[in-house]
């Protein structure tokens, strides 16, 4: 496909999740939109466990999905720490679900195109057109042709944790402290797990400053990674799965088919995600959950909240960085509480020791938690999940406890 010349309404960078629902939420209100993708398919390489909660998804439209999607539903959590304690969560019903991303990313971008919205793939967008303060559009190259100007009213950037478009529009970047390095595994020939729970493995000896996990899928497979704030993830990862005194059991036997890496940003939203002519949503806007770093459902939100944003902004032909501020308004709204809330707990977690966190568990379990969070159904607004479950009793002692393990490790 040849790239158009004209002015266009609307262009997204990237074809992610975030990028594909906005140019569907675009399309469906008649704006002109087209999305670049840099790799020659959407949804390649993944690199997300698409580990997502059935809520929210279908808040957003977007539940059930088609067959082939969801690999496995979940209604229950095994948390470890790393001596090997044991806290368990059994909830009422599936509360979240695991996606083959691949399918999910191609799904939400076949919605897009069905509404209008135009897909260039292996095109790389270089650069930002700037003139007189404003984004006009795009640098583009597509596959081996030369570079190639594209006019648009309004850009949006979903690239990626890169922000190499923030930094080219003067607006804040993801913050530096905030990241921590993750490697996603799939793997064969797992043993002794719950088929509908996932595993969590908490505590600095194999995951520091986040967390290892293990999702299960048909057939003995599985997604197995963990994220680290420093060292190689890698190496952390063999020593899970060689070392870890439940973990090591679960996969003495696993055979790793694919494995990639990436960054995983925990320091809640950018302070900015616009400009002139131009948004920013999903990772590159660290509209990720500071707790588990699931950045799928918030960037979606996000997403949405823009395209209401832009489509108004085209029609008014207003573009202007005062128009578009509402749409940092509006989605600091909607997430700036449980964001908020989260980064309090990602705190906590990370000022725990080993040794502490094993005695957190050892007390969640003791204290009857895992019946007050029976009936939780919502695991992306943890701060109004929080507020919910504070009402039992069991929940009050496990908090009241837990700031106790906090003011002493940081006494």
């Amino acid at each position: 496909m040849h790239l158009v010349r004209t002015v266009l309404d609307a262009v997204v960078i990237g074809g992610g999740p975030a990028g594909s629902f906005f140019a569907w939420e675009l399309a469906k209100r008649g704006v002109d939109v087209s999305v670049f993708e840099e790799h020659s398919a959407v949804g390649v390489p993944s690199h997300c466990a698409g580990h997502l909660s059935i809520r929210s998804l279908r808040s957003l439209g977007l539940y059930p999905l088609p067959e082939g999607i969801v690999e496995n539903v979940f209604s229950g959590a095994n948390f470890y720490s790393p001596q090997g304690t044991k806290f368990s969560v059994h909830l009422a019903q599936p509360v979240t679900c695991a996606v083959n991303r691949a399918l999910f990313d191609r799904y939400l971008s076949e919605k897009a195109e069905a509404a209008g919205a135009r897909y260039f793939l292996n095109s790389r967008v270089q650069s930002l057109m700037n003139e007189n303060g404003f984004v006009k559009g795009v640098n583009v190259i597509q596959g081996d042709k030369a570079e190639e100007k594209v006019s648009a009213k309004v850009v949006l950037d979903a690239e990626g944790i890169s922000s190499r478009m923030l930094r080219q529009a003067g607006l804040p970047t993801l913050k530096r402290e905030g990241l921590v390095y993750a490697v996603e595994a799939e793997v064969e020939n797992v043993k002794n797990v719950e088929e509908h729970a996932v595993e969590v493995y908490v505590g600095n000896e194999y995951s520091p400053g986040f967390y290892g996990w293990l999702i299960p899928r048909p057939y003995g497979t599985a997604k197995v990674g963990l994220a680290t704030r420093n060292g190689n993830p890698k190496e952390f990862l063999q020593r899970l799965m060689r070392r870890h005194p439940v973990a090591s059991t679960q996969l003495a036997n696993a055979k790793i088919t694919r494995m990639a890496f990436h960054a995983i940003t925990l320091g809640g939203p950018v302070t900015k995600a616009y400009s002139n002519g131009f948004l920013a949503v999903g990772d590159c806007a660290s509209q990720v959950k500071p707790t588990t770093g699931g950045g799928v459902i918030f960037s979606i939100t996000c997403a949405k909240i823009a395209a209401e944003v832009a489509s108004e902004a085209v029609k008014r032909n207003d573009l202007s960085a005062e128009f578009l501020r509402l749409y940092q308004k509006r989605f600091e709204e909607t997430l700036g509480f449980d964001t908020r809330v989260m980064l309090k707990i990602r705190e906590f977690l990370n000022a725990l020791s080993d040794e502490k966190m094993d005695k957190a568990l050892r007390f969640a379990a003791r204290t009857g938690l895992s019946g007050a969070l029976r009936d939780v159904d919502e695991i992306d607004f943890q701060g109004r999940t929080l507020l919910t479950v504070l009402k039992k009793p069991a929940t009050y002692a496990a908090l009241a406890y837990f700031a106790a393990l906090y003011l002493f490790a940081n006494a």
